[in-house]
């Protein structure tokens, strides 16, 4: 079940023992003067999630009374629910508090290709409000040489700062990975950051103000998902993968793949369709 509260989060009750669906599926019918940003901003979605879902509608001139399934419908990560799970290819972040039987859960913009968000195990390091965004040498070429720009070695908080006003440091080494608001309204739920994870300026306030240092981080890259339901039913939920090579990654759900392949209580058409498609919804599988 998807409760509304003060701020744009989605927050869901935890399903009952041994299953993995949460959710619910919500249809919006397009009036004059919606397209597929303001959408996700509206409704708190990824907006790549969002064109996922509705494969065949313009995003930026869908027709007025075409009727949008909204990714509001999913499969909870098959990982320990326990602080903040990211699985990049989805662009959401989940947010299991302690002691409670709720999930949050948030879109998020992460690294472009070739500044790629690693994946990791992890825990909140810091909490910072109003962070000072210190450019690494890298991006300060990169804005050079796109944009013709000097950026200065230190950014101060502000409304020019990309970091916006609140983030959470992540324990990595020694490099400096972070949770951070934006100072833009473009690039949640996207492949666009440098490889930190971007989130909404409400939804990072609500986390920093809820989550605890040392509270864990797991980034994971699972763009399959599977569950058999406690009722029998089957849902496969497959995003379109980061890469093409991580079909060779254990870890990435392709070997459910091959396992409802050679299952014949499984419709085996509908299963290629979610491959071949990447809706990004939970697809019943079941003949």
């Amino acid at each position: 079940m998807l409760f509304a509260g003060s701020v744009n989060a989605q927050q869901y009750t935890l399903p009952s023992l041994g299953s993995r669906l949460i959710g619910e599926r919500i249809e919006h019918k397009v009036q004059v003067g919606d397209y597929f940003h303001s959408l996700s901003q509206q409704y708190n979605i990824g907006l790549i999630a969002l064109m996922a879902s509705n494969p065949t509608v313009d995003p930026f001139l869908p027709s007025p009374g075409t009727r949008l399934d909204l990714p509001t419908l999913m499969l909870l990560p098959d990982v320990e629910h326990k602080g903040i799970v990211i699985n990049l290819p989805e662009l959401r972040l989940y947010y299991f508090p302690k002691n409670s039987n709720k999930v949050h859960v948030f879109p998020v913009g992460i690294g472009r290709e070739g500044r790629e968000t690693p994946q990791m195990n992890s825990f909140v390091k810091t909490k910072l409000k109003d962070p000072v965004w210190t450019p690494t040498p890298t991006t300060r070429a990169e804005y050079l040489d796109k944009y013709k720009m000097v950026l200065p070695r230190i950014v101060q908080a502000g409304k020019h700062n990309p970091l916006g006003s609140f983030a959470l440091q992540l324990a990595y080494g020694k490099r400096n990975y972070l949770i951070h608001g934006t100072n833009t309204d473009f690039g949640i739920g996207m492949r666009i950051s440098a490889g930190c994870i971007r989130m909404n300026p409400d939804d990072i306030e609500w986390l920093y103000n809820n989550i605890m240092v040392n509270e864990t981080v797991r980034i994971i890259n699972t763009p399959i998902k599977f569950t058999l339901e406690p009722n029998g039913q089957r849902f496969l939920e497959v995003h379109s993968p980061l890469s093409s090579e991580i079909w060779h990654n254990k870890d990435s759900g392709s070997d459910v793949i091959n396992q409802l392949r050679e299952d014949n209580s499984v419709d085996k058409s509908a299963v290629n369709k979610a491959i071949l498609m990447h809706y990004g919804l939970p697809i019943n599988v079941n003949i």
